[in-house]
């Protein structure tokens, strides 16, 4: 099963339109946002998606018009953080910002896999056996610079993807 990771769109919409053809080119199984969508029009565009979006919002959707709305039309499985689930028997938590991790892993040490954003910088460690993963920035101007990623939940590799 492979996952696609995206982070932090802030409605740039020509690389929403980027990135929805990446994952479909891809056969991502699903899709997940870690937040920061910012306007419904931009959320509205992963109906592209050939595969389910799930997510959760961010610091810079919480007063947005229509996101929720736009959500639930679409079928999209979004929440506030962290949303906890387990796919593959990989157990896997989404937060938008990374503060609250630390405490978070002592208190859940059975995760498998955090993905967060916000931060607009890629991150992929080890916090005592958890992979801990944001693709980085993915609403950029600078062609080349934007990344997505890819998590193959078989074998844990994780891959990022320049646009």
């Amino acid at each position: 099963m492979i996952l696609g990771v995206v982070s932090d769109t802030h409605n740039r919409i020509s690389n929403v339109e980027k990135i929805v053809d990446i994952f479909n080119q891809n056969s991502v199984d699903k899709v997940i946002h870690t937040g920061d969508i910012t306007q419904a029009k931009t959320l509205e565009r992963f109906s592209r998606l050939n595969c389910p979006l799930l997510g959760v919002y961010g610091n810079n959707d919480l007063h947005e018009e229509g996101l929720e709305e736009t959500a639930k039309k679409n079928g999209f499985n979004f929440q506030k953080p962290p949303f906890i689930f387990t796919l593959k028997g990989k157990k896997i938590a989404i937060f938008h910002e990374p503060d609250g991790i630390e405490s978070f892993i002592k208190e859940n040490p059975s995760i498998n896999i955090i993905i967060h954003g916000h931060t607009h910088r890629y991150r992929n460690e080890k916090v005592e056996n958890i992979t801990i993963f944001n693709p980085g920035e993915s609403a950029g101007m600078i062609k080349g610079k934007n990344a997505i990623g890819l998590i193959n939940l078989n074998n844990l590799k994780f891959k990022r993807i320049f646009f």
